[in-house]
């Protein structure tokens, strides 16, 4: 099993891998400012790394709600199930791109966040995040 998790954006898609040993690294995000080619760089990812799954983070407001972004992340998800035809396991992503951030210096967030970095370091916690519920770690034994 080989899973492309995605924190999804209007103008950038941040990119995570990980299989069944159960640890999420980032890959390049997609920043192109043509949404097509962002589109296009995504799925050729998703193709060179064979991917079964997609693990795709989706925007619940803090009450647990669905709201406006929820509607677009939907659309995107249908969209990724017609042309690609693989499972899209939808993951609550609420403060992962806040938790992503934090770890970046105030001074460069601005330089950074336009980098996609954060968007691919959201989407490997929301892929991280999948992986610990489906294949999980067995406690260490004292």
């Amino acid at each position: 099993m080989r899973f492309i998790g995605i924190d999804y954006g209007t103008r950038r898609l941040g990119l995570a891998y990980g299989d069944e040993l159960g640890v999420a690294t980032p890959l390049p995000a997609q920043v192109d400012a043509d949404e097509a080619r962002r589109w296009a760089g995504m799925v050729e990812m998703v193709k060179a790394r064979r991917a079964t799954d997609l693990v795709l983070g989706y925007p619940l407001n803090m009450d647990g709600t669905a709201g406006f972004k929820a509607k677009e992340v939907d659309a995107f998800a249908a969209k990724l199930k017609a042309e690609l035809g693989l499972p899209v396991h939808l993951v609550d992503e609420t403060l992962t791109s806040h938790e992503a951030e934090s770890t970046i210096s105030k001074v460069r967030r601005r330089e950074v966040r336009a980098s996609g970095i954060v968007d691919s370091r959201a989407a490997t916690l929301i892929l991280q995040d999948y992986l610990d519920q489906k294949f999980p770690q067995d406690e260490p034994h004292e």
